[in-house]
């Protein structure tokens, strides 16, 4: 489901008063591909409801550059929300998902292996809740950078 930022701290009340255990992750996801789809699978078997930060349009452009996002917002997230292991997702115009971590305050904060742990934006956050930060191990060779690489080649 596709959820207002307005809408996602009641929500998230409302999983953990049922005991679900929050996973939450973020990104661009600008062109989805299967480094991707096997990150958002692995991150999803970590917890019950697997919440995705995706990066507006606006923030995709200050982070890479002004030929992106490819896709536009409204498209990356009905494609992240047609995946089966995504429950929620929602959209911010930050350059880092610190302040939609401390409103929704995860059990589990993911991140792929190009990251560091303790480097992790809102790893704080998580861990002074008593949530963990997990590192799912990158897939070689995929990205969209690469993508777009080989398109333009």
């Amino acid at each position: 489901m596709i959820i207002a930022r307005t809408d996602l701290k009641e929500k998230c009340s409302e999983l953990k008063s049922k005991a679900k255990k929050i996973v939450f992750t973020n990104g661009c996801f600008d062109i989805i591909h299967s480094g991707h789809i096997y990150y958002l699978n692995e991150a999803k078997k970590l917890g019950d409801v697997l919440i995705i930060g995706l990066n507006s349009d606006s923030s995709v452009k200050r982070l890479k550059g002004s030929e992106r996002p490819i896709n536009n917002e409204s498209d990356r997230a009905l494609i992240l929300d047609s995946l089966k292991f995504v429950d929620y997702v929602t959209i911010f115009d930050e350059d880092t998902p610190y302040n939609l971590i401390d409103l929704i305050k995860p059990d589990i904060l993911v991140k792929g292996g190009d990251y560091i742990a303790d480097e992790v934006v809102g790893a704080d956050i998580v861990r002074e809740n008593g949530g963990q930060v997990v590192i799912i191990p990158y897939v070689q060779g995929k990205s969209t950078t690469g993508i777009i690489e080989k398109i333009k080649s």
